[in-house]
């Protein structure tokens, strides 16, 4: 029953989403909760969940104050350089835009951690594709394709966590999977170029600051349209949205579908936004509201201190340093960055208050994504539908299929790791199949070697914090996300397996 309560309550929160039906921190806690009484959890629900959320609370204060941190470096004008060199070596051209985005990603991804490359990835590129009317959904795409395949670094959660569950070196996971890695890069710039060609051919050739956004415009929303003209030095024409951030309250990261009086949108071309994670565009990834990243080129906002901005630089820097030196936990390094930033670029107290409540609403949501992710990841513990769907699946695969519980394991951590934690896979699934698979001379390192292919689909599973946080970012609803990343992400994870493969460094019978 347990087993068939966790694989329904996935694929119902799944169907919800994707069809949105509701949004995904409604259907994180209400799909969850029904599910969870199903099963007989009773009034220990809430001890459940609020266990899950104490454990997801460092992460919730990482996503705070890092969008916080970058947020204040956006304003600083700290990322207008680097939007402008993309800008010039990528041109007008939808697709060496989505291929530098591929490109960013990918290198950024190199420190091991996916909320800064998101944070980073958004900062950067978001504005282009606003500009340019393109689809923020590709945006995500190819980051968590990028980010999702270089997961498997030695010095990311994966490999550690296979090599410390199996007692093997994770140099040794890695270094034989090299091979397969650049395969799996090759293809995620392929998808790349391929979503950059169709953005082509939807939007055609555009010019920024020029007079060419014809073809844009029948591709854009009407706010998009107002945001296209405000870029090249008109009004948006609308109450409540201008070129800077400080024009109204409501034209702030993460604010969305809002008057300069705080109503609701209604009148004709405008549309309202309800779910702060992420629903503000269409399936195309139009656009549906105004945020900070639409103004983020502005050359005039009162934000802007060029003056400090070798400061910026180096404190940026520093705190980059320090997270892949992770001398201090995440959260902490963030904070500190975060309120020097705010010290020295903000030194009056109505400034830095102005700030922080600037970027409140994109905090709220995802912070509110992560908490709500705490109630579907305590069912799914407290109640043993882990245990059980993990057990279900070791149990059903049959003895005649030994010689292949690599490749099968392999496959498995496709479904397997976006379900669940990554810990509840690594450490509760994987010993159990590499017992098995050394009754047929199975290393465990080829297991766990197997068992980390599957990582480019994990990235996108709801139950990890970061790819909230950039759906959030980027104003995507997680259900055409997903309609657009899974199938490629799983195309990417196999070819991983089947090079490895291919070279003997996962066995085949």
């Amino acid at each position: 029953m347990l087993v068939v309560l966790g694989y329904l309550m996935v694929l119902t929160f799944m169907a919800l989403i994707m069809t949105k039906r509701l949004s995904p921190m409604l259907a994180l806690i209400m799909v969850p909760t029904i599910f969870g009484l199903f099963a007989g959890a009773g009034l220990g629900i809430g001890d459940m969940v609020i266990e899950a959320i104490g454990d997801l609370a460092p992460t919730a204060a990482l996503l705070m104050f890092a969008i916080m941190y970058f947020g204040l470096m956006i304003d600083v004008g700290l990322f207008d350089p680097l939007v402008r060199l993309i800008l010039r070596v990528t041109g007008n051209d939808p697709a060496k835009v989505v291929l530098g985005t591929a490109l960013l990603a990918g290198a950024v991804s190199l420190d091991g951690d996916g909320s800064t490359t998101f944070i980073v990835t958004t900062a950067a590129m978001l504005p282009i594709y606003l500009k340019l009317g393109m689809s923020p959904v590709v945006l995500t795409c190819v980051a968590g394709l990028a980010n999702g395949t270089l997961n498997i670094v030695p010095w990311g959660g994966p490999t550690v966590r296979a090599a410390a569950a199996l007692g093997v070196q994770p140099s040794d996971i890695f270094v034989p999977l090299v091979p397969s890695l650049i395969a799996g890069l090759v293809l995620v710039f392929v998808f790349a170029w391929l979503m950059g060609l169709r953005e082509r051919r939807r939007l055609g050739s555009l010019e920024i600051g020029g007079s060419k956004l014809e073809a844009a415009a029948a591709a854009m929303s009407p706010l998009s349209q107002e945001l296209a003209t405000a870029s090249r030095g008109g009004g948006t024409g609308m109450p409540g949205v201008g070129v800077s951030m400080f024009t109204s309250p409501t034209v702030a990261l993460g604010v969305r579908g809002g008057r300069a009086d705080g109503s609701r949108a209604d009148a004709p071309g405008e549309r309202a936004v309800d779910n702060p994670g992420g629903s503000g565009g269409n399936e195309n990834g139009t656009p549906g509201g105004a945020t900070l990243a639409d103004t983020m080129l502005d050359p005039d906002r009162p934000t802007l201190r060029p003056r400090m901005i070798w400061f910026n630089l180096v404190l940026t820097v520093a705190v980059m340093v320090l997270l892949v030196a992770d001398l201090f936990p995440l959260a902490y390094v963030f904070m500190v960055g975060t309120a020097i930033a705010l010290l020295v670029n903000f030194p009056r107290v109505k400034e830095q208050s102005a700030e922080i409540v600037a970027h409140a609403p994109s905090i709220v949501g995802v912070v509110s994504m992560v908490f709500a992710a705490g109630v579907l990841i305590g069912v799914l513990n407290g109640t043993g539908m882990v245990d059980a769907m993990a057990q279900w699946l070791v149990d059903v695969i049959p003895t005649s299929m030994g010689p292949y519980l690599a490749v099968i394991t392999g496959v498995l951590s496709l479904p397997l790791t976006f379900f669940m934690s990554n810990d509840a896979f690594y450490f509760g699934i994987l010993p159990v199949l590499a017992q098995s698979g050394a009754a047929f001379g199975i290393d465990p390192v080829e297991m766990a070697r197997a068992s980390v292919v599957g990582q480019p689909v994990h990235l996108q599973s709801p139950l990890v914090p970061a790819i909230l946080l950039l759906v959030s970012l980027a104003n995507v609803n997680l259900g055409d996300h997903h309609k657009k990343v899974l199938w490629r992400a799983a195309v990417v994870s196999l070819v991983m397996l089947a090079v490895a493969i291919v070279i003997g460094v996962i066995p085949w019978g």
